[in-house]
């Protein structure tokens, strides 16, 4: 990769990033803008996928809100993202847990990794 951008990707990273693993159930500390006024709001739920890596890095989160599926996809190293904390840890086997979306219920929860 070209030097330039190789610089200027890497003052973009954040200091400290949450460790975190496909399978965690997250909160997601996000900046809304609203207008002229912005707020923090929390998205809680399991970590589908984290996709490419460095300054591109990406993670899905998907919850269930009223009975509908809701996913949003952050980008991990985002201005938008203040902090990402795990409520706790996931058992999977899996990189990417797509198989959650057909699911509902007890079906849809993933097992907890007990150290």
């Amino acid at each position: 990769m070209n030097e330039i951008i190789k610089k200027i990707e890497d003052a973009q990273l954040k200091e400290s990033v949450a460790e975190f693993r496909v399978g965690d159930t997250v909160k997601v500390y996000a900046k809304i803008k609203e207008g002229n006024r912005e707020r923090i709001q929390v998205f809680e739920g399991t970590v589908l996928k984290r996709q490419n890596g460095g300054v591109r890095e990406t993670f899905t989160v998907r919850k269930n809100s009223n009975g509908v599926g809701v996913e949003k996809t952050w980008p991990v190293h985002s201005p938008a993202v203040e902090r990402i904390e795990v409520v706790r840890k996931g058992k999977v086997r899996r990189a990417k847990l797509n198989y959650l979306r057909t699911r509902v219920g007890k079906r849809a929860k993933v097992k907890e990794l007990v150290k």
